[in-house]
C-alpha cells in the first residue's frame, strides 16, 4: 500500500499539533489537565484501530464512544471552552494587532506615578499585614465584576486604596477593580477557583486571584493577611512572594506603554 503525503497534509498535521499544544498549555495545572490527556490517548488509539489496522468491530465501538464523548467532552470542559471562547473573542484582528505594534494605544496603560501609588500602597499593606486584592484590567471587558461592587471611579492613589483595605473598612473584604489610571470599583466579589493543586497556605483571596485569572487575561495582585507577602496572578498562574521592586517590574512591563525597557 502507498502512501502519498501532501503538502495539504503537513499543514494539516501541523495545524493540528499546535491546536494540541495550545490546548495542553490552556489546561496545565488544572484539575483537567489528566482527563484532557486520557481523552487525547483514547483518540490516538481510536485512530490507529479504525484506520491503520482498520479492525471494523472494534472501531465501530470506539466510534460510538466517540460520538457521545463529544458531549461528554463539552460538559467536563465548559469553564475551559467558555473562557478560551471569551479570549479569542476579545482579540483583536490582525491588522489592528500589527498596528499596535507601531501606534500603541493601550487605553489600559499607566504612567510610572501611578504605578508607583499602586506599589506603595502594596508595600504598605504588606509592611501592616492588611489583606488586600487588586484587578487590574487587560483587553476583557471586566463589566459583570464592577457591577458587584460600588462605583469609585477615582484616580490611583496609594492613601484611597490603603484606606479601602482598612480593616474596619466595609470594602476592605471585596476587590478593588482598576482599569487604566482610574480605581472604578470597590468591594467586589471574584469567582473562586476549583483548582484544586493550589498550596493550603493559600487563602480566599489568592484562590479569588487564580479564579479571576482563569476566566480573564486580568491581573491580579494580592496582599497576603497572614503574611504580608505580595502575589501576582495572571493567566491562571502565581507569582508568589514578591518584593515591591519585582512587582514594579511587571506592572511596567504589563501596563506602562512608555517604559522603553519593555
Amino acid at each position: 500500500m502507498r502512501f502519498g503525503i501532501r503538502l495539504v497534509d503537513i499543514i494539516d498535521i501541523l495545524i493540528v499539533a499546535y491546536l494540541l499544544y495550545k490546548t495542553y498549555k490552556m489546561l496545565n495545572g488544572t484539575t483537567v489537565i489528566r482527563v484532557f490527556i486520557g481523552i487525547l490517548t483514547f483518540v490516538v488509539i481510536w485512530l490507529v484501530v479504525t484506520f491503520v489496522f482498520q479492525m471494523q468491530l472494534l472501531g465501530a465501538i470506539m466510534n460510538q464512544i466517540v460520538n457521545v464523548g463529544v458531549i461528554a467532552i463539552i460538559v467536563l470542559f465548559q469553564d475551559e471552552i467558555r473562557r478560551s471562547l471569551s479570549i479569542l473573542g476579545s482579540r483583536k484582528n490582525f491588522f489592528t494587532r500589527m498596528a499596535s505594534k507601531f501606534f500603541p494605544t493601550n487605553k489600559n496603560s499607566m504612567v510610572n506615578g501611578e504605578i508607583m501609588q499602586l506599589v506603595l500602597a502594596c508595600k504598605s499593606l504588606s509592611k501592616g499585614k492588611v489583606g488586600a486584592l487588586i484587578v487590574i484590567q487587560k483587553q476583557m471587558s471586566l463589566e459583570s465584576i464592577i457591577a458587584t461592587g460600588d462605583i469609585i471611579n477615582a484616580d490611583i492613589n496609594s492613601r484611597l486604596i490603603e484606606n479601602i483595605f482598612f480593616k474596619n473598612s466595609p470594602l476592605h473584604d471585596g476587590a478593588t477593580i482598576i482599569i487604566g489610571n482610574k480605581i472604578v470599583s470597590a468591594g467586589c466579589i471574584l469567582p473562586v477557583t476549583h483548582n484544586l493543586d493550589i498550596p493550603k497556605e493559600l487563602g480566599l483571596r489568592h484562590r479569588a486571584a487564580l479564579g479571576i485569572s482563569e476566566k480573564t487575561d486580568a491581573l491580579a495582585i494580592i496582599v497576603s493577611e497572614e503574611t504580608g507577602n505580595i502575589s501576582v496572578s495572571e493567566a491562571g498562574e502565581f507569582k508568589l512572594k514578591l518584593t515591591p521592586e519585582e512587582l514594579e517590574k511587571i506592572l511596567s512591563n504589563k501596563f506602562n506603554t512608555n517604559d522603553k525597557s519593555k
